[in-house]
């Protein structure tokens, strides 16, 4: 995976937590590869900054893992970062990153990844390039920075709608929209977002490109304008708020039967 320093004045958004990574993949060190992983930001940059002044470098990182020492030598403005990566595990992220639309592939990772950057699958590595010889492949993944993003909303935005499509990946795309909305409204409202964006509300999730989530955040920005309170709305807080409400009642019911 190579990252290109040539960014000027584009900064990429915040990263996921190496700890989010790590739990998104459900992924565990392996004793049989001495592995360990450090999450530590302050710790990663302490032993990047130990290798001296890697401003406008060239760096070859061999076993990243899940990325924290990675991601300290990005921060260290490195000019170009080549990281090669044998554990077949941590490969789903590399394929998810390159994922085309319509890939079983194809995640929330590879929409955050697609719209602010050309991403692109280069080569592949066979095992047997390797001494000792692994029983896996490495992918080697180029990302070149947009100077303009696909998508022109704000990050948190665009990272909203994107994380609720894909949390019901297998369903039709209008179940993870729809938690977009208060359940009062949710059915009206989910409608008229995809009809004011264009989009089928049939396909399903790893069926949408970058494209079809443009027309979506740039619909639901204007939803969020007309209603001040719609974007703070969090489905899983109005479950929380209708369970105990539930509850509530049935112990009120059951305190009046005595």
């Amino acid at each position: 995976m190579a990252a290109s320093g040539a960014l000027g004045t584009f900064r990429l958004p915040p990263l996921p937590t190496i700890r989010e990574i790590i739990k998104l993949f459900k992924l565990q060190a392996a004793k049989q590869l001495s592995q360990n992983f450090l999450l530590d930001l302050r710790l990663t940059d302490k032993i990047v900054r130990k290798a001296g002044n890697l401003t406008n470098a060239y760096v070859y990182e061999v076993g990243p893992g899940p990325g924290g020492i990675t991601r300290s030598i990005l921060n260290a403005g490195v000019a170009e970062l080549l990281v090669v990566e044998k554990d077949s595990r941590f490969l789903p992220g590399l394929q998810r990153l390159a994922a085309n639309t319509g890939s079983k592939q194809r995640s929330r990772l590879s929409v955050m990844a697609q719209y602010l950057c050309h991403v692109q699958h280069v080569f592949t590595i066979p095992g047997r390039a390797f001494v000792p010889k692994p029983e896996v492949e490495v992918g080697v993944v180029h990302f070149t920075p947009l100077t303009q993003p696909k998508i022109e909303q704000p990050f948190k935005l665009v990272e909203k709608v994107v994380q609720h499509v894909f949390q019901f990946r297998r369903k039709y795309c209008h179940r993870g929209l729809g938690m977009l909305f208060p359940e009062a409204q949710r059915l009206e409202r989910t409608g008229r977002l995809l009809q004011l964006a264009d989009v089928d509300p049939t396909l399903r999730p790893c069926q949408l490109s970058v494209s079809h989530f443009r027309s979506l955040c740039d619909v639901y920005r204007r939803m969020c304008d007309e209603d001040p309170h719609l974007f703070a709305y969090n489905f899983r807080e109005e479950l929380k708020k209708n369970k105990r409400a539930g509850q509530e009642r049935e112990a009120d019911r059951e305190s009046r039967s005595l």
